[in-house]
């Protein structure tokens, strides 16, 4: 017997959720159905790929070495249904772009508003996540980062420097005091990352300021840190131009803390010649560039004030 998408589509289904009730209203399907498929599948591998457990489904070792597999066959099957969606004449259908938290929710939105504007028949699909791999995966048509691009299959275009720089609400800095060097960060609510990556051991090599256990507030999320930087809770990273959009935070140790990121709006090079990917990739490197244009005279602004 062979198995079918659906069968590998509820197992991803189930990998996610835990138990077949979660994934039959995840998926839109009936319990009975997600468990049909589930033995099916089994059947037609010859594999046992969960076990019952107190608190749901638990996969077997073989479930999750299949994990990657189907996962790769959603991606296509979403790409495929996107390819499918822009037949016809003109610009149009689906594009799914990828970018971080605060660049898809902070940066993002009036650069897709002006596309829609201009091309009514496309729909767009926003992913937030900072995998460099979500392009070779499919999981993404188009994405924006901080970091190039070092994959042979991918089109690539530099945007410019992203400034980051230490900020703080100004009723924060009214009741602690504005911090005059690096050493005086040390008398103060921090606001950082929570788990080490790449980027953050090479930042704390430079500044040990950025120490983890520097921080009394922790979290990977960047709109987290954000919030907290305007609820006035201390002293954070924030990318200048964001900054310079609200009144209320101020720039500090912007001689000792200045950071750029190179941004980059990628896209796989199979899709150079897709209509719907085309012009949206020319209106986010306009909108970023645009946008980073910006940063140059907010970094003044925001210098003059610490």
């Amino acid at each position: 017997m062979e198995a079918n998408w659906e069968w590998y589509r509820s197992l991803l289904g189930v990998l996610e959720a835990g138990s077949l009730s979660a994934a039959a209203r995840a998926l839109g399907m009936t319990q009975p159905t997600v468990g049909r498929h589930i033995e099916g599948l089994e059947q037609a591998l010859g594999l046992k790929l969960f076990t019952r457990s107190h608190d749901g489904y638990a996969p077997t070792e073989a479930a999750l070495q299949l994990r990657p597999y189907a996962a790769a066959l959603a991606a296509s099957a979403a790409a495929l249904r996107r390819v499918a969606s822009s037949q016809g004449d003109g610009v149009r259908g689906t594009v799914r772009i990828s970018a971080s938290e605060v660049v898809g929710v902070e940066v993002l939105p009036p650069i897709l508003a002006r596309l829609r504007a201009t091309w009514p028949e496309l729909t767009i699909e926003l992913l937030l996540s900072n995998r460099v791999d979500d392009l070779l995966l499919r999981e993404a048509d188009i994405a924006v980062r901080m970091v190039r691009p070092t994959q042979d299959a991918l089109v690539a275009r530099r945007v410019g420097p992203v400034a980051l720089g230490f900020f703080a609400h100004r009723d924060y800095l009214g009741q602690h005091g504005t911090p005059v060097t690096l050493d005086d960060l040390a008398g103060h609510s921090l606001i950082g990352y929570d788990q080490e990556n790449e980027f953050i051991r090479r930042l704390r090599e430079r500044f040990p300021a950025v120490a983890r256990d520097k921080f009394s507030f922790r979290s990977d999320s960047d709109l987290a840190q954000l919030s907290m930087l305007r609820a006035g809770y201390g002293i954070g990273v924030c990318q200048v131009a964001l900054a310079a959009r609200e009144p209320s935070l101020r720039r500090v140790l912007a001689d000792d803390f200045n950071i750029e990121l190179d941004t980059w709006v990628a896209m796989h090079e199979d899709l150079r010649d897709s209509p719907r990917c085309a012009v949206t990739f020319a209106a986010l490197v306009e909108g970023l560039q645009g946008y980073l244009n910006s940063t140059s005279n907010s970094a003044a602004a925001a210098r003059s004030q610490s």
